[in-house]
């Protein structure tokens, strides 16, 4: 017996009840003896994985049964090569007899006409399961595109709507707890230890509190603590500012349910299907803060320091690492903590100084904006314009050579496939090398799609230095250098090495908006080859 979801959909005739009834009249009326019932209930015919079925062949081994009775051939399985394999081979290998009552079918008269017409019953059975299956995925992104919500869980601070469309509705107690995590992040907090203090405090993480939200009982097996995967998965779900992803995974296909992970291309996204818990404008900065270069690791004490991760040597594009010496605190070249002198020098600056350096700067081009914003915004777009000239003559360049040597690919996929129909060429080779062309095409398509993006990116300066000067008046009454003062406005400082006898030294801060500079690109240009 088996009844899935969608044939509890056509009533009391397909319910487990009416099918036992039915199995069981027969077997008294025909003289047999049940030894006992296989069900398997909620479960799709395409699956031969179930357990009633395993229980049924173990039994069917063991020689516990001689006949298996069911109400029709779908109720064994809607797979038509399976389903054919078993009453053609496995079955009688076991010598069992297979009846299906509707269908007329009984494996001990092999000449019968419902024997004959038994693969066109499985093959319509299998069509069936296609088509209901094309059917429910159909109304399901019907249902998605129209904004309704498909999943049965709800995100971390949001409980189900009483609406129609199940509208995720903010759970204030859970909300207050996602509200603080962003807040500790855009204060400069990294995600370890943001996890920990919310496990200090005794917070519950969220399978723990949505289990003592349904009155449920703790699994000791699993973990109340919060982790860093947790914490980072809330930071970067975009249902926090109100948009609802849905269709990220699928099934291969109705008779194979491995699920796999849908292109981002194809996922449905609804913006403003739900209240906010988060304003767009945190959003932006927490999501700059996740792509910073800095990681915001903790010293010895637990404590992120404010420059940490934002200082590369200007020699070999290594981070600065921070180090304590008898109450001197300093940051110095990584390379040469690690390596030694034979491959880079020390870079060393104490933190005090570097400080000082970057608050000056940071407070001298404040009081410029203070004195005359439009000048200050005039000279901030020249700078920016300084830097992209460079950047986008050297992007353009690129991009032009990446679209020749695209159509230069087409030729040869073409000459190829020309020299094969010539029969110049074997086909096996013609075949390596059109694959080796296609898949330097779609690498090469995948590096043109970001050039024209970056190249598009540089049209924003004013945008862009807009929001710079915003963040750097926010930041106006700051008398000190905050961790977060310092995320929200630098990309990455370089520092130069400091020489003997000589008075200055060369350090370059690069401000987030205003310099175009890569920290990828400043690294690789940097990069000491190793003797």
């Amino acid at each position: 017996m088996r009844l899935s979801r969608d044939d509890d959909k056509a009533g009391e005739s397909m319910s487990i009840e009416h099918q036992r009834i039915m199995l069981r009249n027969y077997v008294a009326e025909n003289g047999g003896v049940v030894i006992d019932e296989y069900v398997d209930d909620g479960w799709s015919g395409t699956n031969f994985d179930r357990p009633a079925v395993k229980r049924m062949l173990e039994d069917a081994q063991s020689g516990r049964i001689d006949t298996i009775v069911v109400k029709d051939l779908s109720r064994f399985g809607r797979n038509y090569i399976q389903v054919g394999q078993y009453i053609d081979y496995i079955f009688p290998a076991y010598g069992i007899r297979f009846i299906a009552l509707n269908d007329n079918l009984d494996t001990s008269d092999r000449t019968s006409t419902a024997m004959d017409m038994m693969p066109i019953m499985n093959v319509f059975n299998e069509w069936h399961a296609a088509n209901t299956s094309k059917k429910i995925r159909a109304v399901l992104e019907a249902k998605q595109r129209s904004g309704q919500y498909t999943n049965w869980n709800y995100s971390y601070g949001y409980r189900a709507g009483s609406d129609e469309n199940r509208t995720a509705v903010i759970d204030e107690v859970a909300a207050q707890v996602v509200r603080r995590i962003f807040d500790m992040r855009l204060q400069g907090n990294s995600i370890k230890v943001i996890a920990r203090t919310l496990t200090d405090e005794g917070i519950p993480n969220p399978a723990t509190y949505f289990t003592r939200l349904d009155g449920g009982k703790w699994d000791r097996r699993c973990s109340p603590y919060w982790c860093p995967r947790t914490v980072m998965w809330i930071l970067s779900n975009p249902i926090y500012i109100g948009t609802v992803t849905q269709h990220k995974t699928t099934c291969v296909s109705y008779k194979n349910h491995k699920v796999i992970k849908v292109p981002d291309s194809e996922q449905i996204v609804k913006e403003n299907a739900h209240d906010a818990i988060i304003s767009q404008e945190v959003w932006n900065k927490v999501q700059e803060i996740n792509q910073s270069v800095s990681r915001g690791r903790v010293d010895k004490s637990n404590v992120i320091h404010n420059l940490s991760g934002l200082l590369v040597c200007a020699d070999c594009g290594k981070k600065l690492k921070f180090k304590t010496v008898k109450n001197c605190r300093y940051y110095t070249c990584r390379t040469y903590v690690d390596l030694g002198k034979k491959y880079c020098s020390s870079h060393t600056i104490t933190e005090s100084v570097i400080e000082r350096i970057v608050l000056a700067d940071i407070q001298s081009m404040l009081n410029y904006v203070e004195l005359d914003e439009t000048k200050a915004k005039e000279r901030f777009l020249r700078e920016r314009a300084k830097h992209n000239a460079q950047d986008k003559y050297s992007s353009e360049k690129q991009l032009r050579a990446y679209k020749n040597r695209l159509e230069e690919l087409d030729k040869l996929i073409q000459s190829a496939f020309e020299a094969k129909v010539l029969k110049s060429m074997p086909e096996n080779v013609c075949i390596s090398l059109c694959e080796k062309y296609q898949a330097e095409k779609e690498t090469l398509q995948k590096q043109i799609a970001e050039l024209e993006k970056k190249l598009a990116e540089l049209g924003k300066d004013e945008e862009g230095v807009e929001e710079y000067i915003k963040r750097l008046k926010h930041y106006g009454r700051c008398e000190t250098l905050t961790r977060e003062m310092c995320l929200q406005l630098i990309e990455f400082i370089s520092v130069g090495e400091w020489k003997e006898n000589v008075k200055e030294r060369e350090i370059h801060i690069y401000y987030k908006f205003i310099s175009s500079v890569n920290i990828t690109d400043f690294k690789q240009n940097r990069l000491k080859v190793v003797p």
